[in-house]
């Protein structure tokens, strides 16, 4: 082993780094400056220039998917951008199912009217004097000015007020009114500069329950208020009133309050499927159960206003009397139930279909005001499906029936019940009168 003193070591050191510098700055300089060198073989060159062939394919597939998804990327936001124009039809900041409620809403408030009436009254001196009468709702169905809604809304009426959506307001004529539907016609006589907007009816027959639907009316004279819901049940029988039971009813849970009579119940096409007439609610105001009268029973009735003024409706020409328990008493029936036949025209075909009236004359009603009625007659208990225990029940079998009809008349006769087709008759006001006389009385001794 050879031993160097420090210094030696020092300066030994210093040289190799001296010497590796000039190395390294020699090699860079021949890097730069050396001549291209000759060309290989063939084969080598084949091989070289595949490989930098597979190089270049390689970068150039890379470039591609890297240029695509730049592309891609920088093209998606222009892609949304015309997107959203072309969905813009259905686009909304609104719901689907609000856009339908507004769609409806727009195209048939203008058409819904609110109708106001004044009727006469006794003052403290007993002197008449006009008085504000109810309110309620009705849709314009022409565009003559014809407008539909319910009797009750313009029962007992001196004067009618029919409001429009513009504010404008026109005196109306009753055109016809029909108590058994609770459907009345009224008219008003737009200026000729003025368009009306019109209600189209719809169809009645193929509803769902389930099915939604939207009311339009004036609660509480707020006017034109919307409300929707679902159709809660159909072919309700209700009793409107004493004498009039209304089939086939339209229950719905949209939301019906005082002012809404006579307004239309609506479809999600803005089509009339029903008229709105009554509620069910213990506070007067609505407790989700409505019920409005089938468009398919309010395009007849209608029809028939404005072409008759009344309804061309089938009936038996009898003088009926609702069956008591005091004239079951009385006369030994064993039935106190059903409508009692105390007379029937002659000549008619309820007379000739076998209908027998009574032939026992006695005097019925008050003390005061008594009326003569004739016992053992038939007693009709049902008029084809329907039972008729009451002359509501009775009214409501033949509302939807036509002159020359024929049906099937249940009676009781001897003690025993019969079946007797009958064909209809016409009606007159004469026969009208006289059954509305005696349905009316109230129960008393014979």
């Amino acid at each position: 082993m050879k031993l160097y003193s420090r210094s030696q070591l020092i300066k030994s050191t210093l040289a190799g780094v001296a010497a590796g510098v000039v190395i390294a700055l020699a090699g860079a300089a021949y890097l730069t400056f050396t001549p291209k060198s000759e060309p290989e073989d063939s084969e080598s060159k084949a091989e070289s220039n595949s490989e930098v062939k597979e190089s270049s394919a390689e970068k150039l597939e890379i470039s591609k998917v890297e240029s695509s998804a730049v592309q891609a990327d920088s093209y998606y936001p222009i892609i949304e951008e015309k997107s959203v124009p072309v969905a813009s039809n259905s686009y909304s900041p609104y719901t689907q199912d609000e856009q339908q409620n507004i769609s409806v809403y727009e195209k048939c408030n203008e058409a819904v009217v609110n109708i106001t009436t004044q009727v006469m009254g006794i003052n403290w001196f007993l002197e008449p004097v006009v008085q504000e009468g109810g309110s309620g709702s009705g849709s314009i169905i022409d565009k003559r000015g014809y407008v539909v809604t319910n009797v009750h809304v313009i029962s007992n009426a001196s004067k009618i007020n029919i409001s429009l959506y513009d504010g404008s307001s026109y005196e109306g004529t009753v055109i016809g009114k029909d108590v058994e539907s609770d459907i009345a016609v009224i008219k008003f006589n737009p200026p000729d500069n003025v368009t009306l907007k019109t209600i189209d009816f719809g169809n009645s027959n193929n509803l769902k329950v389930g099915q939604k639907v939207i009311a339009i009316g004036n609660p509480f004279a707020l006017e034109r208020t919307m409300t929707t819901g679902i159709i809660s049940g159909l072919g309700r029988p209700i009793q409107e009133s004493t004498n009039v039971i209304i089939r086939n009813m339209i229950q719905t849970d949209a939301a019906i309050n005082p002012g809404n009579s006579g307004g239309p119940l609506l479809d999600t096409n803005g089509k009339m499927v029903g008229i709105n007439t009554m509620i069910i609610s213990n506070s007067g105001s609505s407790a989700g159960i409505g019920f409005a009268v089938p468009v398919s029973t309010a395009r007849r009735v209608v029809d028939d206003l404005i072409k008759y003024r009344k309804v061309n409706r089938g009936v038996l020409k009898i003088a009926p009397v609702q069956m008591t328990s005091s004239i079951a008493r009385y006369a030994g029936l064993s039935i106190n139930y059903g409508i009692l036949v105390s007379e029937v025209e002659r000549g008619s075909s309820t007379e000739k279909s076998g209908i027998l009236g009574g032939t026992e004359q006695v005097q019925y009603g008050s003390r005061f005001n008594p009326t003569t009625i004739y016992l053992g007659g038939d007693i009709i208990t049902g008029i084809d499906n329907i039972t008729v225990r009451t002359y509501a029940d009775y009214t409501s079998a033949l509302e939807s029936k036509r002159p020359g009809d024929t049906v099937t008349v249940t009676v009781f006769r001897e003690g025993e019940f019969k079946k007797l087709k009958v064909t209809l008759d016409g009606k007159d006001s004469t026969q009208t009168r006289s059954s509305a006389s005696l349905s009316d009385m109230q129960e008393s001794s014979l």
